[in-house]
């Protein structure tokens, strides 16, 4: 880590201890990497509120670092495999495209688990915290129209910018949860979630877009049929909006899923 983003690294840990009362004791370790540990969880756990303006923008100068780091992926350095279709494996993170899609909870505001491994929580975490704000105020109007208790239901799709990620926005959506049995109810809740994405990218002029694995984590979904679900879906959409989009990239983490999506898209 070089001098500058290890000093940012630092004001960034004592700014964001400094502001929590549940943490304002804790112990900083001199080891870069477990600093990174404490700012990572520190930004999980806080709740969307308004930030110091210089706070924020140091925050901003040392996730585009981190971003430039991990390196940046480019749409011409990721090949179609055929018509505009593309897999791509890795950190959906680094990808530059105009789209990329974040599995959510139905509370829309990200992962609250300290350095959990969820794509939700990389995403929030090195977007910055200006992202849960914005997913808060969008939650706190749908509230006012349909009640405190309002939830973001399956497949409904709300977009944000993207803020200090490579990408130009995130399209946030729940998919369904799986808690016994496959059915058709949830094959088609999960085929919506792919159909109303790209009707999003369509509606705000986004002409690429990465899809995570959506469900297949801890909603549990089953890979394969995810896959299966996941191309024939998009590419019915292409077939009745074939101008729409330049490019629909499936972004994979495992290489079991790389092989479902390989299989089924060749």
């Amino acid at each position: 880590m070089n001098k500058n983003k290890e000093e940012m690294l630092d004001f960034l840990v004592k700014a964001f201890i400094a502001e929590s009362d549940d943490y304002k004791h804790i112990t900083v370790p001199e080891d870069e990497t477990q600093k990174m540990v404490i700012l990572r969880s520190l930004m999980n756990v806080r709740k969307p509120r308004k930030m110091d303006d210089e706070v924020l923008k140091v925050q901003d100068e040392f996730l585009k670092l981190c971003a430039e780091e991990k390196g940046i992926v480019e749409l011409k350095d990721i090949p179609i495999i055929k018509d505009i279709f593309s897999i791509w494996q890795g950190d959906i993170t680094r990808l530059k495209v105009d789209a990329i899609v974040n599995a959510a909870n139905s509370i829309m505001l990200g992962c609250w688990a300290p350095m959990h491994l969820c794509i939700d929580n990389q995403i929030h975490t090195f977007s910055g915290i200006q992202l849960r704000a914005e997913c808060n105020e969008k939650m706190q109007e749908l509230k006012k129209k349909y009640g405190q208790n309002y939830e973001q239901p399956t497949a409904v799709p709300m977009l944000t910018d993207a803020y200090n990620l490579p990408s130009k926005k995130v399209i946030h959506i729940v998919g369904p949860i799986v808690y016994g049995e496959l059915t058709e109810k949830l094959e088609k809740e999960l085929a919506d979630c792919y159909g109303k994405t790209l009707d999003m990218c369509l509606e705000n002029g986004l002409k690429t877009v990465a899809f995570c694995c959506i469900s297949t984590g801890e909603f549990r979904f089953p890979k394969q049929r995810a896959a299966e679900i996941a191309i024939d879906t998009t590419k019915k959409w292409f077939v009745e909006h074939p101008k729409a989009m330049d490019r629909i990239i499936f972004n994979v983490f495992k290489d079991e899923d790389k092989k479902h999506y390989e299989r089924k898209l060749q």
